[in-house]
């Protein structure tokens, strides 16, 4: 009896405690300058932050710092490949599947050493500090120590996307004026196909040992190894020439959702602050903290995550998107994915990537059925009483009790070790967060921020366990709301003010890499000398000083009859349908209606036409079907109407596309953001034949 009233009577008070508590005010109003608004700062500190550690003011500085404390701890982890097979399936697609051992390990030590003499064989190489290097590979070890060893000559950084496309991986690399590439064996066969094309490069190092002799001669360029170089270096050491914290560390290439991408100038200044805040927000963080990554380095979000691990003495092992799980593509059966072997406690996380696993989890759940199956949804729901506040959910024992029996094994999917996971590049939906706050036991830090902010702006806090909100200002932040006439919004608005987000503060980057005119009329100092980006994206402030993202300028369609469509709104609300893979609303101002294009989830419509007795040749086929089309959009007005959408939201027609959409196709970029251009002219016979009932 003593146990029970420990677990449930207990719990139930401190929850009647709370309730009758003042809100918690997690963002707090800051006086500013600039253009007219209302503006918030974290509770934490009165002006924003520059950095978290005395005496650092640059990234190099930073990582030096890390080395020499943690100098025989474990840094970077990869996995051995131990064999490579081709599988074949039924449809005659062939298919690569992996078995990889266990991680190896370099320490901070070593790791360091591999830096200094990568930084010094940069230099005996022939390449200057006024030049510029790219990075183009997927993320491994070599393109961390490949970074660090740059900022260590104070040269730039150009990340570039692995799976950027010829035209925009051209025009990133003359832009820039890029002398040095380092990249992949994969990468380097791209490199050389456009080779011709190629204004300033001179020389290119290759992660991958094995390189075709003849390239050289075919390319004109000094083609070397990452180890010669490395190699080089360690034995004719150079001194280092460390950067200022208004050094430019790297220029990103955004992944271009619209046209070429454009390159985001950052300061060490601008990424350390960014770094220094999520250190100071997550609690607990530091060198018993193992983080899984997968994420493209070249995403902010990755770059960050990254640099901070390594910053407070964790560890980091490497794996991919396809070898994440178990269960994943390239994972052969029965063995182990990257997850499972490393067991992490920390990850960054892409919507995208969470909904899959939802996806994942529900599908074999629903697979089993019988009691398994009933057990599973009812501990769901008695955990999701417990986390929207009510008091005869599942608390103390019988929370523990329903981990132990039923979500533990949702919990080995990622490792079983997970406590924090950082999700942000889109915005999640409120039914993917409590799912995976619920069956991975782990709080989900929601953030906003962009390229731009390099990744900051806001950040949900450890203890805020709300949905459809991205947290306070960030430490280094202030957000500021101002108004927007033409789309209604306005700072006086009740019950919350609303308007265009701006953020201002220590992380804003310095602007486009030679494009005055649009980093004009995005950004602004003000007389302060504090930076400003605007963002046209729209937000409210609630109460307790968090931010809800609601609607973004660039995405509003007014229809025929004067209705305004948010499209980025609208989709977040429709994909949770469990037909979606992906999707794409089409507003056309020239009628009353909106349409969708959904590219369908395979493994929820076989398992629906199975159970309809729906016998079909192949996939297509199945997505072309009438009863098809009809179930998939009955999901979706029924996601609609859960997400309280107007009528005119409602995509009226809809088509079924059988072929996922991924960042080797071209209809999304590499972090899974709709290319709406380039979905709308590969799909324009589709969208046409949609509208031409009318």
């Amino acid at each position: 009896m003593n146990a029970y009233i420990f677990g449930i009577v207990v719990p139930l008070l401190v929850i009647l405690f709370r309730s009758r508590s003042s809100i918690k005010r997690r963002g707090l109003p800051a006086d500013v300058g600039g253009e007219r608004g209302l503006t918030l700062r974290n509770h934490r500190f009165t002006t924003p932050l520059t950095s978290a550690w005395e005496g650092v003011t640059t990234l190099a500085e930073l990582f030096e710092r890390a080395c020499s404390e943690h100098h025989d701890r474990l840094l970077l982890g990869t996995r051995e490949l131990i064999t490579r097979e081709i599988e074949v399936s039924r449809d005659g697609r062939s298919f690569e599947k992996l078995h990889l051992g266990d991680y190896r390990w370099l320490t901070y030590g070593k790791v360091f050493q591999s830096v200094t003499s990568f930084a010094s064989g940069l230099a005996l190489l022939g390449h200057r500090r006024e030049e510029r290097v790219a990075i183009f590979a997927d993320t491994r070890d070599r393109w961390f120590i490949a970074l660090q060893g740059c900022f260590r000559r104070n040269v730039t950084v150009v990340t570039i996307y692995s799976s950027l496309g010829e035209e925009a991986l051209c025009h990133s690399l003359n832009e820039t004026d890029v002398t040095t590439v380092i990249c992949g064996r994969k990468e380097l066969t791209s490199l050389v196909h456009i080779s011709g094309q190629l204004d300033s490069v001179k020389r290119v190092i290759c992660m991958d040992d094995k390189i075709p002799s003849d390239l050289s001669a075919q390319t004109g360029w000094e083609i070397t190894s990452f180890s010669d170089v490395e190699r080089l270096g360690r034995d004719n050491p150079v001194e280092a020439d460390l950067p200022l914290s208004a050094d430019v560390a790297v220029i990103m290439y955004t992944s271009g959702s619209t046209g070429l991408p454009k390159g985001v100038m950052m300061t060490h200044g601008n990424v350390l602050a960014t770094v220094s805040s999520v250190m100071i927000i997550v609690p607990n963080l530091g060198p018993k903290d193992v983080y899984l990554a997968y994420l493209p380095m070249a995403h902010i979000l990755e770059l960050v995550a990254e640099n901070l691990i390594a910053a407070v003495g964790g560890s980091i092992g490497y794996g991919t998107p396809l070898t994440l799980t178990d269960t994943s593509n390239k994972i052969m059966r029965g063995k182990r994915g990257d997850a499972t072997a490393l067991m992490p406690t920390v990850m960054a996380a892409v919507p995208a990537i969470l909904d899959r696993v939802r996806e994942g989890v529900l599908k074999k759940v629903n697979a089993k059925g019988g009691m398994s199956k009933k057990l599973f949804y009812l501990a769901f729901a008695r955990r999701l009483h417990a986390l929207n506040g009510g008091w005869f959910g599942a608390w103390g024992l019988e929370k523990a009790l329903w981990n132990l029996l039923v979500f533990k094994k949702v919990q080995a999917i990622l490792g079983g070790r997970i406590r924090f996971i950082l999700c942000g590049g889109a915005p999640l939906s409120g039914d993917t967060q409590r799912f995976i706050n619920i069956c991975l036991g782990a709080p989900i830090g929601q953030g906003y921020g962009l390229t731009e902010t390099c990744a900051g702006g806001t950040f949900s806090d450890f203890d805020d366990t709300s949905v459809g909100r991205v947290g306070p200002p960030i430490p280094c932040s202030y957000i500021k709301l101002i108004d927007w006439p033409e789309g209604g919004y306005s700072t006086n608005d009740m019950p919350m003010p609303r308007g265009e987000i701006v953020v201002g503060g220590a992380n804003v980057s310095l602007g486009y890499f030679k494009n005055e005119e649009k980093t004009r009329e995005s950004y602004k100092v003000d007389e302060r000398g504090v930076r400003w980006f605007y963002t046209g994206d729209i937000g409210r402030f609630h109460k307790d000083g968090c931010i809800e993202i609601i609607d973004r300028k660039k995405d509003i369609v007014k229809l025929q009859h004067g209705e305004y469509v948010s499209l980025g709104k609208v989709e977040a609300a429709l994909s949770t349908s469990p037909y979606v893979s992906n999707i794409m609303l089409h507003a056309d101002p020239f009628h009353s209606y909106c349409v969708a294009l959904v590219s369908v989830s395979r493994p929820a419509l076989d398992q629906w036409a199975s159970y309809q007795g729906i016998a079909y040749c192949s996939f297509s086929e199945l997505c072309e079907e009438e009863e098809t089309v009809n179930e998939v959009h009955a999901s979706l007005v029924k996601e609609a109407k859960k997400a309280r959408l107007e009528k005119f939201e409602i995509p009226a027609k809809i088509t079924c596309l059988s072929e996922p959409w991924t960042p080797e196709s071209g209809l999304v970029t590499a972090a899974l953001k709709l290319k709406r251009e380039v979905i709308r002219k590969t799909f324009q016979e589709e969208l046409a034949k949609l509208y031409a009932s009318d």
